[in-house]
């Protein structure tokens, strides 16, 4: 909750508790002044207004207790609300923004949920889902390099793609993977492969997708949520599925190895990296390895043309690197960092692999400071 003004209907619900307005220890004092100064401090425990005066501590503690309990009711769904509204918007912090977004709609509309109806589940991400939605009016899709251009020489000079609105990985650390409240996550549906291909449906075919296929409601369920009819529910979901096998997107089902085979995958690649030893660096890749980096639009397929790559990059960076093992998108990443000028080791890239039981079979590289920034990088690590 913000320091914005609530809404007349709300904070006459809670007038009862305060004094009259008026002049009070020499000063004025106004009821949605208070209210929004108890409501401010009950989110974030710092007074909005410096210290209230000691005849509004009752109804302070009223509205603090109202705010707390329906904190404590919608909490355990922030996590997951957080990933689905990334898997609508492709952006972290968008997807952030619209949770902020849920949780006041949530909130404005708490008196009128009826649990005889439907979950409180069900009910936020009925809100949550219009929110992206609305949201979504007027936005073009976030890609990644592979999805928009044709595949390029790994020897073609960088070209920026301008305007264009990219696809970000999802940190692991804002979803706090691994805890209880965070095992009814999809996994596999937050892998950038997956976020990048629904990018290629409509804003209303990606939600019934992911309502449907992902979070496993029902098709009536589903209808509620976006207020049509099970059959037009049921048509989108077809269409869908049309729409990525048209695109060449196919729903199969990757055999991944587990967490640490994965990250041992990556641990290797990195060793290998930091000896500029780009044969090792080949070994560990899949014969049809794809490798994109954007804000640029060139990527490439095959292991050689990764080579001929590798082979430029310890040219002009030269081969003293370090590395920042990170988690993005439920995948084994790393932010590297190259020795600059005054002997320190910059940050240069973040680096999102895909790892199959074969091999590498994917390096997502990002240049990007919103990207860096939600990682919460350092932009440099001590030599």
């Amino acid at each position: 909750m913000g320091r914005g003004d609530l809404r007349r209907d709300e904070w006459a619900q809670l007038k009862p508790h305060l004094p009259v307005n008026g002049r009070q220890g020499g000063r004025w004092v106004s009821h949605r002044r208070v209210i929004n100064g108890i409501l401010y401090r009950a989110r974030t425990g710092v007074p909005q207004y410096g210290r209230p005066e000691a005849q509004h501590e009752r109804g302070m503690n009223v509205v603090a207790a109202t705010v707390e309990e329906f904190d404590r009711r919608i909490d355990p769904y922030r996590s997951e609300l957080l990933a689905h509204c990334y898997r609508m918007l492709g952006s972290v912090h968008d997807a952030e923004d619209l949770v902020q977004e849920t949780y006041l709609r949530a909130w404005r509309a708490k008196d009128r949920y009826d649990e005889s109806r439907s979950s409180l589940r069900t009910w936020l991400y009925r809100i949550a889902t219009n929110a992206c939605l609305t949201a979504l009016k007027g936005r073009s899709r976030r890609p990644l390099p592979s999805g928009l251009v044709a595949e390029s020489d790994p020897r073609r000079p960088f070209v920026h793609g301008g305007e264009i609105t990219w696809l970000q990985p999802l940190p692991d650390s804002l979803l706090s993977l691994g805890e209880p409240e965070t095992a009814m996550i999809d996994r596999g549906s937050l892998r950038l492969a997956f976020v990048a291909a629904v990018q290629h449906l409509s804003a209303r075919q990606r939600a019934v997708l992911i309502l449907r296929e992902v979070l496993e409601f029902s098709a009536a369920e589903a209808a509620d949520i976006l207020s049509t009819t099970t059959a037009s529910v049921n048509s989108s979901l077809q269409r869908a599925r049309a729409r990525l096998k048209e695109a060449g997107i196919s729903e199969e089902e990757v055999a991944e190895p587990s967490e640490a085979e994965q990250r041992a995958w990556v641990d290797k690649y990195m060793k290998a990296f930091v000896k500029a030893d780009v044969e090792g660096l080949k070994r560990l890749l899949t014969e049809d390895v794809l490798m994109e980096m954007p804000p640029m639009v060139n990527w490439f397929v095959g292991r050689e043309n990764y080579g001929v790559f590798m082979d430029w990059v310890f040219a002009k960076n030269g081969s003293q690197w370090r590395f920042l093992p990170v988690g993005a998108n439920s995948q084994p990443a790393f932010a590297a960092y190259n020795r600059g000028p005054s002997g320190a080791f910059e940050l240069h890239t973040l680096q999102v692999f895909t790892v199959t039981k074969n091999g590498i079979s994917r390096n997502s590289v990002f240049r990007d400071a919103e990207v860096f920034a939600s990682f919460k990088l350092p932009a440099e690590l001590e030599a």
